[in-house]
């Protein structure tokens, strides 16, 4: 214990000769840290993980292109000259202090073991994106055939700089940025040609978070708890515009009919889209049990489906080609909704909803399902056709057994 009062507390010189004095450790109470996280503690730790995550999965995405641009420019000049040195010429002197950092570093990891990939046994896998678009930037005049605008390029990688701040250092990571930072990441990808360019990107842009779990979830891109949150995320002008085919099912398609115009629906078809529509039979026994269940009046449905019925054979009898534009019922009981567009290119757009008892349309969860137009391989793995195929077929099975409506 520290020396108390009296005649030794009172002297100047405190010194213990017989040892080390002890001290009183505080109790944590004491100093008044609270160590514990609540509830909400962890909620918002989990979300800024979640966003960092996300963040870095689109960073690594550019910073690999970039490298793989870099080396396919540079390496071809430097390398004949100055071999397995070609990068340290290549950063010149203005980058003597970064590239041999990027050295060192490479030969304690090789010392250590650290390389579990010999593709990354080189210097140029050791370069930051700071780094990386240093070199874009001093040999300008060697990417300059492969780029429209050197200005659009830079405006994307000084948009990424505060997001790879946050994610390098572990800090929090707003929506705001990180909105921003994927919008700059899939810009970058474009400039760079590692575009999709497919046209379900253009509907509902690939997330590369997707693209990388996507056999994880069978096709499925998100899922919603009713419809209104669905068409906020995707509106149905965005779900079929440029369609080249569209597929539904269900009962009264209320999602087509009730929300996208005549008119778009014409000029749909007019631009060579092939419609095929299927509806529950309005006189079928399925449509009274189904409005049972709901407690809807008796004829009450299929009055509604009658009429969108009508109104699509509206549409129909405008078009040059009705050929291309198919209705026909169906008798069968009603197991769900889909509308799938572009389906027979194995590269579209589904929406799919499962029939609940006490629940309408609008109030189903929501499933969005992107078509693979390959298998997906990871890890030597191969993921056969997902939950897009499985619709799909059900649909065709469906469509062979309808009746078609004159």
């Amino acid at each position: 214990m520290l020396p108390g009062g009296g005649e030794q507390g009172d002297r100047q010189d405190t010194t213990v000769e017989d040892g080390p004095a002890a001290v009183t450790l505080a109790q944590p109470m004491e100093i008044g840290a609270e160590l514990d996280w609540g509830a909400d503690a962890w909620a918002e730790v989990r979300t800024r993980a979640r966003r960092a995550g996300r963040a870095y999965v689109w960073l690594n995405l550019v910073e690999q292109r970039l490298r793989a641009v870099v080396n396919a420019v540079l390496r071809p000049i430097y390398e004949p000259v100055h071999g397995e040195e070609w990068v340290v010429a290549a950063a010149g002197p203005a980058g003597h202090e970064w590239v041999q950092r990027a050295v060192a570093v490479h030969e304690v990891s090789r010392r250590k073991g650290y390389l579990l990939d010999p593709a990354d046994d080189n210097v140029l896998s050791f370069l930051t994106l700071p780094q990386l678009r240093e070199l874009v930037v001093q040999h300008w005049p060697c990417f300059e055939p492969y780029f429209d605008d050197r200005r659009d390029l830079e405006l994307a990688l000084d948009e990424l700089e505060v997001a790879r701040h946050v994610v390098s250092r572990n800090r929090a990571l707003s929506r705001t940025v990180l909105d921003q930072a994927e919008r700059a990441c899939a810009r970058l990808l474009e400039l760079l040609g590692a575009g999709t360019g497919r046209a379900a990107a253009q509907r509902l842009p690939v997330d590369a978070v997707e693209e990388l779990v996507a056999d994880r979830f069978s096709d499925v891109v998100g899922v919603y708890a009713d419809r209104v949150r669905l068409q906020r995320q995707l509106p149905v002008e965005d779900l079929f515009a440029g369609a080249r085919r569209l597929d539904a099912v269900g009962i009264g398609l209320n999602l087509l009919v009730q929300n996208y115009s005549g008119r778009r629906l014409i000029r749909l078809a007019e631009d060579g889209c092939r419609v095929r529509l299927l509806f529950l039979n309005p006189a079928s026994s399925a449509v009274r049990r189904r409005e049972r269940e709901l407690g809807l009046g008796r004829g009450e449905m299929a009055r509604s489906v009658e009429m969108n019925i009508m109104h699509m054979r509206r549409v129909r009898s405008r078009l040059r080609d009705p050929g291309a534009f198919e209705i026909q019922v169906f008798d069968e009981t009603p197991r769900f909704t889909a509308y799938l567009v572009d389906g027979d290119s194995g590269d579209g757009l589904a929406v799919v909803q499962s029939y609940l008892r006490r629940a309408r349309g609008m109030e189903v969860p929501v499933m969005v399902l992107r078509g693979r137009s390959r298998r997906v391989v990871a890890d030597d793995r191969s993921f056969e056709a997902g939950l897009f195929d499985v619709y799909r077929e059900e649909f065709e099975g469906i469509w062979a057994d309808a009746r078609p409506v004159s």
